[in-house]
């Protein structure tokens, strides 16, 4: 009989951290219906639950299970080769000029408000932030639908 070369269930990746961990995270955060989708879609990455084939060489007959993948936008292990496709695109795109990236963020405690009313809040903060950038760029006067600083979209609204 030719041998199977079963997949190494050893490896540490974001599923052994999340097994670990995971409980911790709830019991102190509640998690949303498409939060436990992805979470359940990491855990089972590459494993029996989400099924699989058998590869056989053909020249010594060694089968070789493989288990499919979640293919999830957040799972590292799916997204490597088309992260590292779109950042070698990205890189191609860049100026040639100084620039600054620039991170705003919100407080913990309007998360559930920003859950629920994503696209207002999201279109708030997104003037708040342009407005901003626009006062230190010394363009307070000025109209911010002349100026853009950057160009952001923000996902699902």
């Amino acid at each position: 009989m030719s041998p199977v070369v079963k997949p190494d269930g050893q490896r540490l990746g974001l599923a052994h951290i999340l097994r670990e961990h995971i409980g911790d995270y709830q019991n102190q955060y509640q998690l949303w219906p498409q939060q436990r989708k992805i979470i359940w879609q990491l855990l089972n990455c590459r494993s029996a639950y989400l099924g699989g084939h058998i590869d056989r060489c053909d020249q010594c007959g060694t089968m070789r299970i493989v288990y499919h993948s979640c293919r999830n936008r957040h799972c590292p292990a799916c997204q490597h080769m088309p992260r590292e496709r779109w950042l070698e695109k990205r890189k191609q795109e860049i100026l040639k000029t100084a620039y600054f990236h620039v991170v705003f963020t919100l407080p913990h405690e309007l998360n559930t408000i920003v859950r629920n009313n994503k696209r207002v809040m999201l279109a708030i903060l997104l003037r708040a932030a342009s407005q901003t950038l626009l006062t230190f760029l010394g363009f307070s006067k000025i109209s911010s639908s002349c100026y853009a600083p950057a160009l952001i979209r923000a996902p699902n609204s």
